[in-house]
């Protein structure tokens, strides 16, 4: 097993909440009144840190490209635990078009993983998963065989509110574990865009 290597995509969007507040006032001899504006509306807060939201769910749809081919779709499901962490379990379905030896290979490859964010900033937040997969791989005399692969993912994303308690991910990972059975290349970006609902 190859040390990790520490990787992580810097993606931010800084994002300035702007309030508008006034106020005035009256008095007489006999009364006095004050009035204020209320604040201008300020941008949703992501989904998973929420304070009122006990779990979100949602999915996302992956891509990578080169001699391994894959397009992935993930349920997700997770908890925030503080304000600024949050931890989920996503399954996930792979279809591959491999072309790196002989006779191109399609497959469906399937399996689960955990996972954790931290958010640097509201908007965006470093993303850290141990996946395990079952692949589909080729062996000589041209049939095919399967295996169990571990993955870590590093990496991290962008959000973007899109509606109440609603939100849309961009997420850029990398396998820093790189298995003797990972299909992927070393440093090989797969990038999935999602969205989440906090309930």
């Amino acid at each position: 097993m190859r040390t990790l290597l520490l990787a992580f995509c810097g993606l931010v969007i800084l994002a300035v909440p702007a309030f508008a507040q006034s106020s005035g006032s009256a008095t007489d001899s006999t009364a006095a009144s004050a009035a204020a504006t209320p604040p201008a509306a300020t941008p949703a807060a992501p989904v998973e840190t929420g304070p009122d939201k006990k779990w979100y769910f949602g999915g996302s749809v992956g891509l990578s490209f080169g001699s391994y081919q894959r397009f992935s779709i993930s349920p997700i499901a997770g908890r925030p635990i503080n304000p600024k962490v949050s931890l989920g379990l996503k399954g996930t379905y792979e279809y591959i078009k491999d072309t790196r030896y002989g006779p191109t290979l399609t497959a469906s490859n399937y399996g689960g993983s955990a996972f954790t964010r931290f958010h640097i900033h509201p908007l965006a937040y470093a993303h850290a998963e141990f996946a395990y997969m079952s692949y589909e791989y080729k062996v000589a005399g041209g049939t095919s065989d399967r295996t169990w692969v571990p993955f870590v993912y590093l990496g991290g994303g962008v959000m973007k509110p899109i509606g109440p308690h609603m939100a849309a991910f961009v997420e850029v990972l990398f396998d820093v574990l790189q298995d003797g059975n990972s299909p992927y290349d070393a440093w090989q970006p797969m990038v999935s865009v999602g969205v989440t609902k906090g309930i």
